[in-house]
């Protein structure tokens, strides 16, 4: 704080106004001058006051579509994993997947799916802990919300397997 006191002064210190103006045309100029030298000055400054803000931004997003990304992938992959196909045998098509996990090894399987959106969301939330930004807050939400509902989807699921003679490691 005080050696921007002592730049401030010492620029200051530095400037010499030998200028004189001989009529209004010329003191008109020379406001105008300094007036757009003042603005432009002000436009610099906070363009780099901003620029850290700006940066850690960028970062925190490319980040966040990462972390969404991933809460795509474990959706993605839980999709054949239908309980269905455990609590009622039905005939199987050309394009069906193969199906080859057990009732138990599928519930733990679908369990872990939720527990990894819930590790993403709160990774999310992480990167506004300390980081106080709108943009960045709204993606977090967007990622929580995302994984709160496709973790809904897959309790679902488990509900079923649960709710039709035993639970879902039996």
């Amino acid at each position: 704080m005080v050696a921007t006191h002592f730049i401030r002064i010492a620029a200051l210190a530095t400037l010499h106004f030998t200028a004189t103006f001989s009529d209004f045309g010329a003191f008109a100029q020379g406001v105008a001058a300094g007036i757009n030298d003042v603005v432009l000055l002000g436009i610099g400054i906070f363009f780099l006051v901003s620029l850290e803000r700006r940066i850690t931004r960028r970062r925190a997003l490319r980040a966040l579509h990462e972390l969404r990304s991933l809460a795509h992938i474990a959706d993605m992959h839980q999709l054949t994993k239908d309980p269905e196909r455990i609590i009622a045998s039905g005939p199987a098509t050309a394009s069906s997947p193969e199906r080859t996990m057990t009732r138990f090894e599928l519930g733990r399987y679908l369990d872990y799916v939720t527990e990894l959106l819930s590790l993403v969301s709160k990774v999310a939330a992480l990167y506004v802990q300390r980081f106080d930004d709108e943009v960045v807050l709204g993606a977090v939400n967007e990622i929580e919300s995302l994984t709160t509902g496709l973790s809904r989807k897959i309790w679902q699921k488990i509900a079923l397997m649960t709710g039709t003679g035993g639970t879902a490691n039996g």
